[in-house]
C-alpha cells in the first residue's frame, strides 16, 4: 500500500562506531523500499569520544532528512526481527526508521531560555513549537536532564496541546559527570549536530496513532488517605477512616502491620502514590504518579514528598521491587492488549526506561523489552535507558524516575480515518 507506514529498527553492538552504523544501514537497505522520512537513533555513551562523527556518517550511509536521538547508558534495539536486547554499559547502536505517508513530521529544538512564562497563553507554546494546535500532534521528547527546564516545557504543552501523548526521555551517559548529549539533524538546523543542552523533539500529526503505557513498578499498600494539611512539598496531617493522624503515625501503623517481607521493603524501596484524578471513587494500581519519600520530621510526624503537594489529594504508600516492577508491567500490558479496541494496527514502539531498571533491578537481562515483545511478537521495539522518563499519568504528563514508559505507534486503519 502507497500509505502504509513502515517502522524498522535494527541494532549493532560493534565496538567501532563505522562498523556498527555499516550495520545497520546493511540491514536496513535490504528492508527498505525508499528513503525514510525520520530517524530516531539512541547511542551508547562507549562511543561519547565520536558522538560529532555519528550523524554525518549516518547520512553518508542514509541520508534521511530528520533525525532525532541522544546517548545512553544503555540502549534497546532488534539484533534480529526475532531478538530484542537491553545492552547496558557497552557498545550499542539503534536506529528506529519510518516512512510515515500522511504524516506531516514538525521538529523541533528549544533552549529553556525560549520557553514561555507559564502565564503566558497557549498561542505562545504553539508558536514556539511550530504546530497549531487544532491538528492534535503527538509528541516525542528528548532532554538534557540538567539545562531543559523539563517540567516546565511539560507542563507548557499539556496547556497548549491538552489532547495530545508526550513520550520520551532525558539522556543518559551511565556514568557520573558523564556527558549527556542530543542529537538532532534538519534540512534548516545549521548548529552543530550534537547538542548539550534544551530539548529536542518532534511532532507527528495525521495517518498515526500514539499510545502509552507508563510502567511505575510499584505496588500499593494499606489504604488511600486524603491530605488535611500540608505545603509546598511537606504533608502535615492524613485522614483516616477513623481520626485526623500525623503521616508518619499512620505509616509506622501500616510498617508494622506488613508481612516480613514488605517490612524489609519497606526500609529502602518505599514510595508515596498521588492520585491524579480528584472524582475517581475507586482507585487502583495505575491511578497514581508515584514519587520518592525525600524524608521525615520525627517531632511534627510530617512526611516530605518530592512534588508539591495539597490539602484534598489523596494519596497512598506503594513499594517497589523486581516482583512488584515485572507485575506493575505485565498488568499494564494484558490491561492494554484487552483494551486495544480501536481500528488501528500497531507498527512500532519505542522504550524509555529508566537507568535504575534493566538488569540492576531484574538480575536477568532484557526482562521488560522481553515482556513487551511477548504481547506484541512482531512489534520492532527501539529505545534507551534514561535519567528520567517522560508519559502521561490520568491526562497530564510528568517526568518520573524508576519507570518503563512506552510509547506504542498505530496506523489507523481506512474506515477509521473516513
Amino acid at each position: 500500500m502507497i500509505n502504509q507506514v513502515q517502522w524498522h529498527n535494527v541494532l549493532s553492538t560493534r565496538p567501532s562506531l563505522e562498523g556498527a552504523l555499516d550495520e545497520i544501514t546493511q540491514r536496513l537497505t535490504t528492508t527498505l523500499t525508499q528513503t525514510p522520512d525520520l530517524g530516531i537513533l539512541f547511542v551508547a555513551s562507549a562511543y561519547v569520544s565520536e558522538y560529532p562523527r555519528v550523524i554525518p556518517l549516518l547520512r553518508e550511509k542514509l541520508p534521511i532528512p530528520i533525525i532525532i536521538g541522544c546517548g545512553g547508558g544503555g540502549i534497546v534495539g532488534m539484533k534480529t526481527e526475532q531478538q530484542v536486547l537491553e545492552i547496558e554499559g557497552n557498545t550499542a547502536i539503534s536506529l528506529t526508521v519510518l516512512n510515515l505517508p500522511e504524516v506531516e513530521i514538525t521538529p523541533f529544538y528549544l533552549k529553556a531560555e525560549q520557553l514561555p512564562d507559564l502565564d503566558s497563553s497557549p498561542q505562545g507554546w504553539s508558536d514556539l513549537i511550530g504546530i497549531s494546535p487544532v491538528k492534535q500532534p503527538n509528541f516525542i521528547l528528548l532532554a538534557d536532564p540538567f539545562s531543559a527546564k523539563i517540567n516546565d516545557l511539560l507542563e507548557g504543552l499539556d496547556f497548549a496541546y491538552p489532547g495530545s501523548i508526550k513520550i520520551g526521555g532525558l539522556a543518559s551517559s551511565g556514568a557520573m559527570g558523564g556527558v549527556n548529549s542530543l542529537f538532532y539533524y534538519t534540512p534548516e538546523h545549521q548548529a552543530p549536530h550534537v547538542l548539550n543542552e534544551g530539548t529536542i523533539g518532534i511532532a507527528l500529526n495525521g495517518n498515526i496513532v500514539v499510545e502509552t503505557i507508563v510502567a511505575q513498578g510499584c505496588k500499593p499498600i494499606g489504604k488511600p488517605y486524603q491530605i488535611t494539611k500540608g505545603e509546598r512539598n511537606i504533608i502535615l496531617e492524613l485522614a483516616t477512616e477513623e481520626a485526623l493522624k500525623p503521616p508518619l503515625v499512620i505509616l509506622q501503623e501500616l510498617v508494622n502491620s506488613l508481612d516480613e517481607q514488605d517490612r524489609e521493603l519497606a526500609q529502602h524501596s518505599l514510595f508515596l502514590g498521588i492520585a491524579r484524578d480528584e472524582f475517581k471513587s475507586e482507585l487502583s494500581q495505575g491511578d497514581f504518579l508515584i514519587r520518592n519519600l525525600l524524608g521525615v520530621d520525627p517531632r511534627m510526624g510530617a512526611i516530605a514528598v518530592g512534588d508539591r503537594i495539597r490539602p484534598g489529594q489523596r494519596v497512598q504508600f506503594h513499594l517497589r521491587d523486581a516482583n512488584t516492577s515485572a507485575e506493575d508491567l505485565e498488568l499494564l500490558l494484558s490491561h492494554y492488549q484487552r483494551q486495544q479496541n480501536s481500528p488501528a494496527s500497531v507498527v512500532g514502539a519505542l522504550l524509555f526506561s529508566c537507568l535504575g531498571r534493566g538488569e540492576r533491578l531484574y538480575n536477568q537481562p532484557n526482562f521488560d523489552s522481553e515482556l513487551f515483545r511477548r504481547y506484541f511478537p512482531n512489534i520492532p521495539l527501539g529505545g534507551f535507558f534514561c535519567n528520567g522518563e517522560i508519559g502521561p499519568v490520568a491526562g497530564s504528563t510528568f517526568l518520573h524516575g524508576y519507570t518503563s514508559a512506552f510509547g506504542i505507534f498505530s496506523q489507523p486503519n481506512e474506515e477509521a480515518k473516513s
